[in-house]
């Protein structure tokens, strides 16, 4: 069975050079660091959240860690993987956002009732850069699977963003709408509540909807 990683909150003193010196005690320990979110800094006490691969002993490495002068408390924690699990973003126009966000929280809680973790996020926003912006950044967010894009006009700088996410291998669900990221995405779903609803199936591990097998991308 592989191992999953555990989760490591690290509260040090605030100051430059802190996560140098606890990433080398995770180094020094094996660790392979899955995922780091420093929570707070200098001038606060610093916070700083782990996600690790440990080969060896967690007992040792949080030791270690609590060892170092500048560390004031570590707690070992659940990790965001086991809490909110595989993330899904919806974008776009406000009204559509939601629609999309009805069809995806109700089928995220049929999933998540059997033992699933699939979190849904939501941001309304207009305006082409924007919204280019903000799909390039989900690339960039953890635990993120798929993408939603709800509206009733994308094209242009979005399209072009849209084909970089899914190189990076983001799923990309787009609504039945004019300019050409309909063409871009991987599914195309005219309903916005299904579109949310089959978001969730295609990512989810206790569905059996797999967008590979699908004879058409427009529904």
């Amino acid at each position: 069975m592989e191992k999953e990683p555990i989760g490591i909150l690290v509260h040090a003193l605030g100051k430059t050079g802190v996560l140098h010196q606890l990433t080398g005690v995770i180094a020094r320990n094996e660790g392979d660091i899955t995922s780091v979110e420093i929570l707070d800094n200098w001038p606060n006490p610093a916070r700083t959240y782990f996600e690790v691969l440990l080969p060896g002993s967690e007992e040792k490495l949080v030791a270690d860690l609590r060892a170092l002068e500048i560390v004031q408390q570590v707690e070992t924690v659940k990790t965001l993987q086991k809490i909110y699990g595989k993330r899904i973003i919806i974008m776009g126009g406000g009204a559509q956002v939601g629609q999309v966000a009805i069809g995806a929280v109700s089928e995220a809680d049929r999933h998540n009732i059997r033992g699933e973790h699939i979190s849904v996020d939501t941001i309304p926003l207009v305006g082409e850069q924007k919204l280019a912006d903000a799909v390039r950044a989900v690339a960039r967010l953890p635990r993120a699977t798929a993408l939603v894009l709800a509206g009733s006009l994308m094209g242009g700088e979005i399209e072009a963003a849209v084909r970089e996410v899914r190189a990076a291998g983001l799923l990309v669900i787009s609504l039945n709408m004019a300019g050409s990221v309909p063409d871009a995405a991987d599914l195309v779903v005219t309903d916005p509540v299904q579109a949310g609803v089959m978001a969730v199936m295609a990512v989810a591990d206790t569905a059996k909807f797999t967008v590979e097998r699908l004879k058409r991308r427009v529904f």
